[in-house]
């Protein structure tokens, strides 16, 4: 019996098979399922011909370990990607990533729904070294033609957004960039390569938080982006560079967690659609921004590009004081407040795009919510939300 499944068979695999045993060789562990720990900074090399010539698979802790070998080779294979490089979050991930795509005297376009720390490394770090940034509207789909320059280098799309969650027509808009020459980058932490695949959609570099799904635990913080063929040498190339290493014990608990997110992941999607609908219901919700639901504008875009949808959504209360909003979130027994996302635990933040959209107009018409729904129960889930909105018309 074969320790692992042949290279040459993981092709006729599915997604939940291959995240069980990608990046895995028990053979060249004596047999223990798991890739150990490697940590560590200096690799011996035998002889003196060995260390000139850099013979040898591994020379230094920040380029690469067996430990990081597994996680890159495993992310790139459900990526469908060339190569993966691992970072020690999400946001230092796309930065590698933009890095790698745009130069002084660049232009690049990036949606206005993107997460905010992201808008704050292009309008600080990338501008203060010269390059220019356009905001765009996130549904302009093949109209992002008429924003392209002859110096637009990179396309930044993220779907859906990371809170106001528009969706965007990701193979159109890619369609347009790779006909100017243009990289596209994606943020895709929302549905992770298992519910939206960003290569076979155009996408040229695919960065995920695996803080979030990858991980599942609210533990971890740890970030991924891999690239096709044509991109992968200058990501990895502005990695060495940087060297933003992720740690040895990060990257174990990451591995640990990929061989069950499919599971969680179809979890928190299919109880995430149900309280989405759940609180569509609700006399106290104007509307909820799910584009797995049929009344949301992405709707189409999504149920043609996506296999599903994560447990991440956000909610429209109808106008009430700010009083009545903290009155149904304080009381709240199931639903921590904080950020981030995608571990077992539901969570609940409000929040505000107003001070940083610059293409669009925020206008929600009421308090907005975002909801990230864990692994409990739902109806303990509704029964905590039911007295919450109690005291939200108690406290209007």
């Amino acid at each position: 019996m074969s320790l692992t499944p042949k290279p040459e068979s993981k092709e006729k695999f599915g997604a939940a098979t291959r995240l069980v045993h990608a990046g895995r060789d028990p053979g060249a562990q004596h047999g223990f399922v798991n890739t150990p720990i490697y940590r560590g900074s200096t690799v011996l090399y035998p002889t003196y011909d060995a260390i000139k010539h850099r013979r040898g698979r591994y020379n230094y802790g920040t380029s690469a370990t067996p430990t990081m070998d597994s996680l890159t080779e495993a992310w790139t294979e459900l990526a469908g990607a060339a190569g993966t490089i691992v970072t020690p979050s999400g946001l230092s991930a796309l930065t590698v990533a933009l890095m790698a795509a745009v130069s002084a005297g660049d232009h690049l376009l990036v949606t206005d729904s993107a997460y905010r720390p992201t808008r704050q490394f292009c309008d600080g770090v990338l501008a203060r070294f010269g390059v220019a940034v356009t905001y765009y509207d996130p549904t302009v789909g093949a109209g992002i033609a008429e924003l392209m320059r002859p110096n637009t280098k990179a396309v930044l799309v993220e779907a859906p957004g990371s809170q106001s969650f528009e969706m965007q027509d990701v193979p159109a808009i890619a369609a347009v960039a790779h006909a100017q020459g243009a990289c596209v980058i994606m943020d895709n932490t929302w549905a992770t390569p298992l519910l939206f695949p960003p290569h076979e959609r155009g996408v040229d570099i695919a960065v995920e938080a695996g803080t979030k799904y990858l991980s599942g635990g609210s533990d971890l913080l740890i970030g991924l982006a891999s690239a096709n063929a044509a991109y992968y040498p200058p990501l990895r190339r502005t990695f060495d560079h940087l060297a933003p290493c992720a740690g040895a014990e990060d990257i174990f608990l990451a591995l640990r967690g990929m061989r069950t997110m499919a599971l969680r992941l179809r979890e928190h999607g299919r109880v995430g659609l149900e309280m989405a609908r759940w609180f569509q219901a609700r006399p106290e919700v104007l509307r909820v921004l799910h584009p797995g639901l049929p009344e949301d504008p992405g709707h189409d875009i999504w149920k043609r590009d996506f296999a599903g949808a994560s447990g991440l959504f956000g909610v429209i209360l109808k106008p009430v004081p700010e009083a009545a909003v903290a009155a149904m979130l304080d009381g709240l027994e199931l639903f921590g407040m904080g950020f981030s996302w995608g571990g077992f635990e539901s969570l609940v933040i409000p929040f505000d795009c107003t001070p940083y959209r610059t293409a669009t107009r925020w206008a929600p018409g009421g308090p907005a919510l975002r909801f990230h729904i864990g692994l409990e129960d739902v109806a303990d889930l509704q029964a905590d939300l039911d007295a919450g909105f109690a005291r939200l018309r108690a406290a209007s």
